[in-house]
């Protein structure tokens, strides 16, 4: 999920450094975040398919290990996991490598990709933990690699996939739905929740409707400080999902906010700053 400010070619950051002064880093973090690019090999699907693939061992590995806090944010009890439990899941991204996904119908394919993301990212940092950020799993390939999204992970239908493959390939030019960046977790205290549990073609909706308002409602993802609109990068990084504007913006976030922020967010125009936090989603 994170911009290539930091992997991107040595052309690109001589491009970056040449940029107008007045776009400041949110700017130049925002030129550089993945485009969704369509991977048409993935458009494949069957309307009718009535194949289910079986999350039951994400789920049951969610449930065990996906920790909410009082402050709102869901953390991973990354240090607790045993081997028999890394084993398992192991297994199942094993066994989502011979999933059948042209043939299944499109929420069941919604539903497994998102899984897939969230599960490798989950494999990912217990391969390389302790570690303070998922940034620092510096395994992407090229000189200036930031972060695991550009290796490839896993394959599926023999074609090898990366993280950043799933999220901007993939969910995010087929599905055109801004709450997919609610859905997939990128191991970040600035991330939305990971759900805890698996997202099948029966739930995803109900996941994504409940992900946006937790979010956005949440100080991570927006708020308003003395009339200053204050919102998560991910806004900035992906502002073409929500509307290609910062009037667009606040309209996605009116549609989710609670009767508080929306009160807020009632005479604001613009968005005055964003952050967003690295550090690992660790419960410790």
């Amino acid at each position: 999920m994170t911009p290539r400010l930091l992997s991107t070619t040595r052309r690109g950051l001589l491009t970056a450094a040449a940029a107008p002064m007045f776009l400041g880093l949110a700017g130049l973090e925002a030129l550089f975040a993945p485009k969704a690019r369509l991977w048409q090999r993935w458009t494949l699907h069957d309307e009718n398919a009535q194949s289910r693939i079986d999350h039951t061992p994400w789920d049951q590995f969610l449930s065990r290990y996906a920790v909410a806090g009082a402050d709102g944010i869901t953390r991973v009890a990354y240090k607790t996991v045993p081997r028999s439990d890394r084993t398992t899941l192991a297994d199942y991204l094993k066994g989502l490598r011979s999933a059948p996904v042209s043939r299944l119908s499109p929420d069941e394919q919604r539903a497994f990709w998102i899984n897939l993301y969230n599960a490798l990212t989950v494999s990912i940092v217990l391969d390389h933990y302790p570690v303070r950020s998922i940034r620092d799993i510096d395994i992407s390939p090229g000189l200036f690699s930031d972060g695991p999204w550009d290796k490839k992970l896993t394959e599926i239908e023999g074609e090898p996939i990366s993280l950043n493959d799933i999220e901007h390939r993939i969910l995010r030019p087929i599905w055109k739905d801004p709450r997919l960046h609610y859905a997939v977790n990128c191991a970040s205290l600035g991330c939305p929740n990971l759900q805890s549990v698996a997202f099948t073609a029966a739930n995803t909706d109900t996941l994504l409707k409940a992900g946006a308002r937790a979010y956005v409602n949440h100080p991570r993802g927006a708020r308003v400080d003395h009339g200053r609109l204050v919102v998560s990068s991910i806004y900035l990084w992906f502002r073409p999902d929500f509307g290609g504007s910062d009037a667009g913006v606040i309209d996605h976030l009116k549609t989710y906010a609670n009767s508080s922020l929306a009160a807020s967010l009632a005479t604001v125009t613009r968005i005055a700053d964003h952050d967003y936090d690295w550090r690992l989603n660790d419960a410790g």
